[in-house]
């Protein structure tokens, strides 16, 4: 599975909550994976919008001005015209009994009418689908604020700081790893657990953080990380999973230096997370 980033260098500002701008993003790019079970490419495209006139669409009105669009594009099955308009509705759900809840593109479309934004999906069986997000440009008050605070010294990552992600998951791999690296850290990527510890034999490798998933396939995350220390003690370690915490206790035991962050999080949650093992 590829994931394909395109951004226009020049959007306009919008307003909304990022946690909650994360998690559609999130719903969107794991729904777009799911509709592709051979693999395939997921596109995120950003552009700046400009509407000219009213555009009626869906029961939507979207009024003249100036928007950030936000595309996420798959090649997968797509989905059949008569259940495009219910895609949005609680509960409704193309995939088998046990596979979803129904609730992911819902809980997309409440918070993106929130924001005052508005969601499209095109779609075609067999080709694939588009979900098309626009975003009402914010515009700034001419009242003067005062000047945000620096940030502590001690909030960013030490110079040249190494985090080893290990995620069985592509998109969700591909999210955590820009997130820290636009925080400076330095991302080594590995899809499984026996794939980190074969990128550990490299001596002069540092790593200073570990970040994985509990429940892989094949060695799941306690274990690996129990050989890894006893080849580079002291290395700090954050688990993530959806499971619950209290799941994970018996195997912490003998895991020194580890803290659990509980899935979905939000990519802030995920590099201060990272951050605060450091510090």
């Amino acid at each position: 599975m590829n994931l394909k980033l395109s951004h226009d260098p020049v959007l306009p500002p919008i307003r909304g909550d990022r946690r909650q701008l994360e998690q559609v993003m999130m719903n969107l790019v794991v729904n777009a994976r799911d509709a592709m079970p051979d693999g395939g490419e997921i596109e995120i495209e950003t552009s700046r919008c400009v509407v000219h006139e009213v555009l009626v669409r869906d029961r939507a009105r979207v009024e003249p001005g100036l928007y950030a669009s936000v595309k996420v594009i798959d090649r997968g099955s797509g989905i059949p015209q008569d259940k495009l308009q219910k895609v949005f509705e609680p509960f409704f759900t193309t995939k088998r009994t046990g596979e979803g809840t129904g609730l992911g593109l819902s809980t997309v479309y409440g918070i993106v009418k929130q924001t005052g934004g508005f969601i499209f999906v095109d779609s075609v069986v067999g080709e694939g689908s588009c979900f098309t997000l626009l975003f009402p440009a914010h515009e700034e008050t001419s009242v003067a604020e005062p000047a945000a605070p620096e940030p502590a010294r001690d909030s960013a990552p030490r110079q040249g700081s190494v985090v080893l992600l290990v995620e069985d998951e592509a998109p969700v791999r591909a999210f955590a790893a820009r997130a820290l690296r636009l925080r400076g850290f330095t991302v080594i990527e590995a899809e499984t657990a026996e794939q980190a510890l074969e990128v550990l034999q490299d001596p002069e490798l540092k790593v200073d953080v570990f970040v994985t998933d509990v429940v892989m396939p094949g060695m799941d995350g306690p274990s690996w990380v129990r050989h890894a220390l006893e080849m580079r003690p002291g290395t700090r370690v954050v688990f993530v999973s959806g499971y619950a915490e209290e799941s994970l206790d018996k195997s912490r035991v003998a895991v020194p230096n580890s803290v659990f962050l509980p899935k979905p999080f939000s990519l802030t949650e995920l590099t201060e997370t990272v951050q605060q093992q450091l510090a």
